[in-house]
């Protein structure tokens, strides 16, 4: 049980978090900081926060645990306000989707205290961004990436494991580098995809024709384009060593498949588009053996 929440940035990631902390009796209070007022009247209306903190300092000031739920860019910016205040007992942690460069930002901001940091990715989320779609059952069934380091305090990283278990999910820990490089192939660069091509079929003359006749996969494809625009712009940035490493791959596999359709050859087209279904088909059933949920 935590005595104080400070939860810094009340949008949909530190709305839900604070809401699933209060629905598993883990957290007495919270004190919530958002440098938009509509959306810290908001977080109390709906009881996402029981206080609300006039600044970032006050916020975590007195806090045993503070949640950084904040733009990737402006992390080491947060951290740096509120590192007079952390102590080595205090757990703080983020919820970006980046982590080398988080957990650089937090070595220049906290630097002594940077073994009360443990950096986390929660890979859960919505397309609607704000603390209107806070859900305590967002985390639920999900998993969280830790990246501790060596100079993670070990009460910190346990308390961090313990958290995210007693929400529901499943936590595994890794590096940085390695969780940077898992999560531009399977998560940012497939957004990238998901955003160009929207602009690729809307920046056609027959554009808003052509869309009117989509169906349900062109739908499913593009789910993720209806994201955040903020979000996805840090991520992009922070990420855009491994994205563009990404990007090299997929343009191996298209220039493939293009060179086999210029020259009509359907066999090995066909052997092409095999070896992706049955990948996909094998992951998709490894995923319900395991009864992990899509998050």
């Amino acid at each position: 049980m935590f005595e104080q929440l400070g939860l810094i940035g009340c949008g949909l990631m530190g709305g839900s978090f604070a809401l699933a902390l209060k629905r598993a009796g883990l957290v007495q209070r919270v004190v919530g900081y958002s440098p938009s007022t509509s959306t810290l009247q908001k977080a109390l209306q709906l009881g996402v926060i029981d206080t609300t903190a006039a600044s970032v300092e006050q916020a975590a000031s007195g806090a045993d645990l503070v949640l950084v739920a904040v733009p990737v860019s402006a992390t080491e910016a947060t951290l740096q306000r509120i590192a007079p205040a952390v102590t080595p007992e205090m757990l703080v942690m983020d919820v970006g989707s980046t982590k080398t460069d988080v957990l650089e930002a937090a070595q220049r901001a906290l630097g002594q205290r940077i073994g009360s940091f443990v950096p986390a990715h929660p890979i859960a989320g919505k397309e609607k961004a704000g603390v209107a779609h806070a859900d305590a059952r967002l985390y639920q069934g999900c998993q969280v990436i830790l990246t501790p380091t060596t100079d993670t305090l070990d009460k910190q990283r346990q308390q961090a494991q313990a958290i995210w278990q007693a929400l529901g999910c499943t936590v595994l820990q890794m590096s940085p580098e390695a969780h940077d490089a898992a999560f531009a192939a399977v998560s940012h660069f497939p957004h990238l995809l998901a955003f160009a091509l929207m602009n690729a079929v809307t920046g056609q003359p027959q554009g808003q024709e052509f869309l009117s006749l989509a169906g349900p996969g062109f739908r499913d494809f593009t789910r993720i384009a209806a994201s955040d625009p903020i979000v996805w712009r840090d991520i992009f940035l922070s990420n855009r060593q491994q994205l563009l490493l990404q990007s090299q791959h997929l343009q191996t596999q298209l220039q493939a498949f293009e060179a086999l359709m210029l020259q009509g050859d359907g066999a090995a087209l066909e052997a092409l588009i095999a070896q992706a279904s049955s990948a996909r088909s094998h992951w998709h059933l490894k995923q319900h053996h395991h009864l992990q949920p899509a998050c």
